[in-house]
């Protein structure tokens, strides 16, 4: 399996969710189980399945995130030396040239977008399309809405 980009910050959530999940869920669904099979006839038992079911997606998430982590490769772009170039982890101002309007994203893995965070993928079109630019660079985005200009106005290491 090839490595796996993550942020310092991603691969702290992913830990964090990954310590909730044995920690607490997988012990409540023990318990859940329990207390259901504590009811008798399993067949026509709507508790136990269910509780099953809930097991089932506990111990794969487990498996995904402890699979992800043991194949991440953590990024720093301090560390990086690229003062003031966009890269993977950096947090980027840009400027819509038409409209006026700034937006901030950080360029993250795939695992770590989130929009309403303003985390972005590094496979995105806007992600790509800002790789290797410093502040100043115009930069043209082909989205599926069509062909954007963007100037960036700052690159920050967050």
């Amino acid at each position: 399996m090839s490595a796996i980009p993550l942020t310092a910050r991603g691969a702290e959530r992913l830990q964090a969710e990954l310590q909730r999940l044995k920690t607490v869920e997988r012990p409540q669904v023990i318990n859940a189980i329990a207390e259901a099979r504590s009811h008798g006839d399993l067949s026509e038992n709507a508790e136990y399945d269910a509780a099953r079911e809930r097991q089932g997606f506990v111990e794969g998430r487990i498996q995904e995130l402890e699979g992800t982590l043991s194949n991440a490769q953590i990024i720093n772009p301090a560390d990086l030396q690229l003062e003031g170039q966009a890269v993977f982890g950096a947090t980027v101002q840009i400027e819509d040239l038409e409209s006026g309007e700034c937006l901030s994203y950080q360029i993250v893995g795939d695992l770590e977008a989130d929009i309403k965070a303003n985390r972005i993928s590094v496979s995105s079109p806007v992600a790509r399309a800002l790789i290797g630019k410093s502040e100043g660079d115009v930069v043209e985005v082909r989205a599926p809405a069509g062909v954007r200009e963007y100037e960036v106005r700052s690159v920050s290491y967050d």
